[in-house]
């Protein structure tokens, strides 16, 4: 392959990261948290297949099918941070989020733009507008995922700068949420996003290839074993520590991917990846599933993340890590069309995307 393909190429990957994920989010816009799946298929029918609206006295009423949720607003507003200003700005982002965002918040969950404001976001608005303490000082403790989805599009400006991409991750994250382990989880999740973008397949050897950037000092993770989690060699417990303490955030993909390719491993169909790691919203239950069905399904992406929108629960944040994973695989190119249609702001948003993709 060309110079000149293979650029195209990693384009057209980081792309489809951002793209997949505005699509999973709108998809589950309209069958959101729905813990009863009997529910779900009274309302939806037996399976989901396209962008609808949600129903009246549900999460995010009186949206439209293709709309955003909150976390594509702020998906969103990452991205025009970052194609403003070439790359993370942390003092932009913040400006944006204290001009624009906070000041259509009230405080409660049923309010704000997109339907509903998450735990983490409550938090930070009550801390900044309400305490006016300073950024830095206005994290919380919440363990969703709701940080992951927007650094997404950070670690597709720094794909191919892995400790750009750690430190930006981490310090973006770190605004909303404060708990290590979330941490760590949303660093790693990063990560592996960003060697999805480079061209790595997500599959048994992704692990690795995480490990060996974490050897180099690339990734600030702390691995006191040497090789293939053989034992540490004389005078290693003397290494300095990663920010992070364990690299297990980082072995976990590459496990899942393997039993997502087992023959042996099956889970029927595979939707039920939900009941299997989790129907709730934190990050130990939705980064697993994300994992699971981007590694079954590879470059196909359209029942990858349909199968995460109908397994129920929080299919939302499920289907947007999803749609990202499987995207940066299989690139926008290969995204069916009908889902770039039926997406609300399309052309401005596959113009992000394709902006910052041409700065990867």
């Amino acid at each position: 392959m060309s110079d000149a393909a293979s650029a195209e190429r990693l384009r057209d990957r980081a792309a489809g990261a951002v793209m997949g994920a505005f699509i999973g989010d709108a998809l589950a816009l309209g069958p959101h948290w729905y813990y009863d799946l009997d529910a779900l298929h009274a309302d939806y029918g037996p399976w989901i297949d396209d962008y609808t609206a949600p129903r009246p006295g549900r999460y995010h009423a009186g949206l439209k099918a293709g709309d955003p949720s909150q976390a594509g607003i702020l998906l969103t507003l990452t991205l025009r941070s970052l194609v403003a200003r070439g790359g993370y700005d942390e003092a932009d982002f913040c400006r944006r989020l204290d001009a624009e965002f906070f000041p259509q918040l009230d405080g409660t969950p049923m309010a704000g733009p997109g339907g509903y404001t998450s735990q983490s976001i409550r938090e930070a608005w009550r801390k900044r507008v309400v305490d006016g303490q300073p950024w830095g000082a206005c994290g919380g403790n919440a363990d969703t995922t709701e940080a992951a989805e927007r650094i997404l599009a950070i670690a597709v400006r720094y794909a191919r700068q892995p400790a750009e991409l750690a430190a930006a991750v981490g310090r973006n994250a770190a605004l909303t949420q404060t708990d290590g382990t979330v941490l760590a989880m949303t660093v790693a999740f990063g990560a592996v996003l960003g060697m999805l973008v480079e061209g790595h397949a997500l599959d048994g050897e992704l692990s690795g290839k995480l490990m060996a950037r974490v050897k180099s000092g690339e990734l600030p993770f702390h691995a006191v074993t040497s090789g293939n989690l053989e034992a540490p060699r004389p005078g290693a417990e003397a290494d300095p520590a990663g920010r992070f303490p364990s690299p297990d955030a980082l072995l976990g993909p590459s496990n899942i991917a393997r039993a997502a390719l087992d023959p042996d491993v099956r889970i029927e169909p595979a939707w039920k990846a939900s009941l299997v790691y989790g129907l709730p919203c934190a990050v130990y239950h939705q980064f697993p599933a994300a994992y699971y069905l981007a590694a079954r399904f590879g470059t196909d992406f359209e029942p990858a993340v349909l199968h995460a929108v109908n397994g129920g629960g929080q299919n939302l944040a499920r289907a947007m890590l999803t749609g990202a994973l499987v995207g940066a695989r299989c690139g926008l190119s290969s995204i069916p069309r009908r889902f770039i249609d039926g997406l609300a702001d399309a052309d401005e948003r596959v113009g992000l995307a394709e902006r910052l993709a041409a700065a990867v």
